[in-house]
């Protein structure tokens, strides 16, 4: 299977979003360098907390203000989001090449939204200090993505190469 096939894909973006939702992400763009900006995501959040949609401004929110801890937290709700939709095993540990191509019959671009959210959720992981964890969800993701569409790879040849002096991680 291509995760970059992307004919008749339905996207993340693509579900119907009720308008005082969108509204509120709007409005949190609008005032994003303001105290109000987190609060209208939150509030969207609490009106439609699995809508990922919500979930992806939300964790932006976080990331691009530095705030990874609280990006890690929405990550990981995406990925129990997206993997309770797509009847993956509760915990990304578990996944295997069965369970994809099973999702892939189900949704093409809800599955590579779970994988770039393994992704995401791997490399906060390791900026935040949990080598042994990023390390591990991003050798699923690259053991899951045979032909690398995800990118996976690069990250995970990075965190080799820098640890390879000090021996703090050991390449599977």
């Amino acid at each position: 299977m291509d995760l970059l096939d992307f004919e008749q894909a339905e996207l993340y973006f693509d579900e119907p979003l009720a308008p005082e939702i969108s509204d509120l992400i709007v409005l949190a763009a609008v005032n994003y360098g303001h105290e109000q900006a987190e609060s209208l995501l939150l509030k969207a959040s609490f009106m439609a907390p699995n809508h990922l949609t919500v979930l992806v401004a939300l964790y932006r929110y976080y990331f691009y203000q530095h705030r990874l801890e609280d990006a890690l937290l929405v990550a990981e709700s995406t990925l129990a989001v997206a993997g309770t939709r797509l009847e993956f095993p509760s915990s990304w540990e578990y996944l295997c090449e069965t369970n994809v191509g099973a999702g892939v019959l189900r949704s093409m671009g809800l599955v590579r939204f779970y994988l770039l959210v393994l992704k995401a959720t791997g490399y906060l992981h390791l900026r935040l200090g949990n080598l042994a964890i990023g390390q591990a969800m991003l050798e699923k993701l690259v053991a899951l993505d045979s032909h690398d569409r995800m990118g996976g790879k690069a990250l995970l040849d990075v965190l080799y190469q820098s640890t390879v002096d000090n021996g703090t991680i050991e390449r599977k």
